[in-house]
């Protein structure tokens, strides 16, 4: 099980792809959610 869970947070896909493929490496990581903007992020948090 994963440390840390994740919400990664940017508006471009490629960045936040390329992020996530990143942080797979880390066991301790976990990606648990994604957002394109400040606005999708808090409503991935409530």
């Amino acid at each position: 099980m994963a440390d840390l869970r994740i919400l990664l947070v940017d508006d471009h896909p490629v960045v936040r792809a390329g992020l996530r493929a990143m942080l797979t490496e880390f066991a301790d990581f976990s990606v648990a959610a994604e957002a394109a903007d400040g606005d999708a992020a808090l409503r991935e948090l409530a």
